[in-house]
């Protein structure tokens, strides 16, 4: 399988070595795992704060290849959709997946040996069975008021 992630060209095992906020733009985008976490919708208890996942998925979500659509135009379709960056990456923590490359970096974890950048594979995560792969629903096929009937636990 081809990554649709480009991952060439990049520093041998640069996020040993490279603080978040001093990653070049392409080392950044790839460490995003393609495992599509980020791009389920989730609801959030007003009052614990407490975030789950559902299994209904961006309307831009391939659930295919675990990409977006539209990424480069995303905001166009979809405005509030997070550009994640070093700067605002400490106030998206909260909702963001366990296994997710940029929360176990800047909280000094280890990536997993199925991330691609360890596996040099892209297709690892899939087999690993932590991508959303052929597990979602579009959003717009299910009423927001039915979103609690779509809650999973994360995979891991």
């Amino acid at each position: 399988m081809s990554d649709p992630i480009e991952r060439s060209g990049l520093r041998p095992e640069f996020w040993k070595t490279t603080p978040l906020e001093r990653m070049t733009q392409p080392e950044w985008e790839a460490l995003c795992d393609g495992c599509g976490k980020c791009c389920m919708n989730k609801l959030e208890d007003e009052d614990s704060g407490e975030v789950v996942m559902t299994r209904i998925a961006c309307r831009l979500f391939d659930d295919t290849t675990c990409k977006c659509g539209q990424y480069p135009i995303r905001h166009q379709f979809v405005p509030e959709c997070i550009s994640l960056s070093p700067r605002n990456l400490d106030s998206h923590l909260y909702w963001m997946p366990e296994t997710c490359a940029y929360k176990l970096l800047r909280q000094g974890k280890p990536l997993y040996g199925w991330h691609p950048l360890i596996s040099g594979d892209p297709q690892s995560v899939h087999d690993a069975r932590v991508s959303m792969q052929s597990r979602t629903l579009p959003e717009f096929e299910i009423s927001e008021d039915d979103w609690e009937d779509h809650i999973i636990e994360e995979p891991r």
